[in-house]
């Protein structure tokens, strides 16, 4: 499984730990992720996606994951939501 948000596309950032001597040690930036099951009103279905943090709150504000499907560009999302915003579509 990849850590990668399924919504927004946000992708682990590299960069590097500084310590007060400034010595630099790589490191990762992971997204804050969590595993999310979303209601389709307009599938009569749930939807379980990998998601981070900022765009549970983006699904909140735009009034559920139908809406928020109908509004976000097809290039940020992932295949599986792809095909969700393309059945949403279909049944709208």
């Amino acid at each position: 499984m990849s850590k990668k948000c399924e919504l927004t596309g946000k992708s682990p950032l590299k960069g590097h730990r500084v310590s007060h001597a400034n010595n630099k040690v790589k490191r990762k930036f992971l997204p804050n992720l969590k595993h999310v099951t979303f209601k389709s009103d307009i599938l009569k279905r749930n939807v379980r996606l990998n998601v981070s943090n900022s765009a549970l709150r983006s699904v909140d504000y735009k009034g559920g994951i139908d809406f928020y499907l109908k509004s976000v560009k097809s290039f940020k999302l992932s295949t599986r939501a792809k095909k969700l915003k393309n059945q949403i579509a279909s049944k709208a």
